[in-house]
C-alpha cells in the first residue's frame, strides 16, 4: 500500500509511536509530529520509538530519527511545540488527517475543534489503566468528539495516565488501530470509526463498540454553532502527550 497526503500526529508518546509506526508501515510518506516534551526514562515501556539512549531528548527529534532508520522513504518532520489554541488552526490546515496522541482533556477539545472548524478528519483515541477508546471525526464532524462529550470538564475528572499508570501493550494497540484509520482515509475509504466510540479493555480482553449520531446543538458542528474559530483565552493549556483520561 503506498498512500498520498501528509499526516499530523499529536504526541510522541504512547499512542503516537505506535500510530507512527503503522502509517509508515502502510506507505504514508509525508508525517508531522508535534510535541514539546523529552524523552523520559519511564516513558520506555509504552513509547516503542523511544530507548533508553534517548532520555532527555526531545521526542518529536527522537521518533522522526528512529522511523527514518525504520523506513528512509518516510520523511517525519519534528515541530517541537505544544499543539495548543494558537497553533492547531494552521497545523491541522496543511495536513489530510489528523491523529489525536495527546493525554490531555485541552488538548483534545483543540483537536477536535480545530479539525471541525479545518474540515480536517480526525482520528481519536485515549488510553488509561488497561483500556481505551477510539473514535473517527469526519472532516466537518456530523458526529464529532463534542457531540459526545460537549464541554471541557473541570480540573481533576477523570485520572491521568500518571494518576492511574498504563499497561505498556495498551497504547501500543491503540496507537496502531489510529495509524490503520489515518491511512485508510488518506487511502480515500471511509474511517472505520466514524459514528461510533470503539472501547478497549485488554483485562477482559473485550471490544465494545457504541454507536452515536451528530448533536444538533453541538457548540462546533450543530445547526448553529457557537464555536467557529479558536480563542485561545477559551482553551486550557494541557500537558505533554501519550496517554490520557478517558473521556
Amino acid at each position: 500500500m503506498n498512500e498520498a497526503g501528509a499526516a499530523l500526529i499529536i504526541g510522541a508518546g504512547g499512542l503516537g509511536c505506535p500510530a507512527a509506526l503503522a502509517l509508515a508501515a502502510a506507505g504514508v510518506q509525508d508525517i508531522t509530529v508535534v510535541d514539546d516534551d523529552v524523552v523520559d526514562e519511564t516513558n520506555l515501556h509504552r513509547q516503542v520509538l523511544h530507548s533508553h539512549a534517548d532520555v532527555g531528548v526531545l521526542k518529536v527529534e527522537s521518533l522522526a530519527h528512529a522511523l527514518e532508520r525504520r523506513f528512509p522513504r518516510v520523511r517525519v518532520e519534528p515541530f517541537a511545540a505544544r499543539f495548543d489554541a494558537t497553533n492547531a488552526i494552521a497545523l491541522v490546515s496543511s495536513h489530510d488527517v489528523v491523529v489525536d496522541g495527546s493525554d490531555n482533556f485541552a488538548t483534545k477539545f483543540v483537536a477536535n475543534d480545530a479539525c471541525v472548524l479545518a474540515k480536517k478528519p480526525l482520528v481519536h483515541a485515549a488510553a488509561v489503566g488497561t483500556g481505551g477508546q477510539l473514535l473517527t471525526i469526519p472532516a466537518g464532524g456530523q458526529p464529532c468528539y463534542r457531540c459526545l462529550f460537549e464541554e471541557l470538564p473541570p480540573p481533576g475528572v477523570g485520572p491521568s495516565c500518571a494518576e492511574a499508570g498504563v499497561l505498556g501493550p495498551v497504547p501500543g494497540v491503540l496507537g496502531a488501530l489510529q495509524g490503520a484509520e489515518a491511512a485508510r482515509i488518506l487511502g480515500g475509504q471511509i474511517g472505520s470509526f466514524v459514528g461510533r466510540l470503539v472501547q478497549y479493555d485488554a483485562l477482559g480482553m473485550t471490544v465494545r463498540s457504541v454507536r452515536f449520531n451528530p448533536n444538533p446543538t453541538c457548540a462546533v458542528c450543530g445547526a448553529a454553532p457557537r464555536i467557529r474559530a479558536l480563542d485561545a483565552a477559551e482553551y486550557p493549556t494541557g500537558t505533554g502527550a501519550g496517554c490520557s483520561p478517558l473521556s
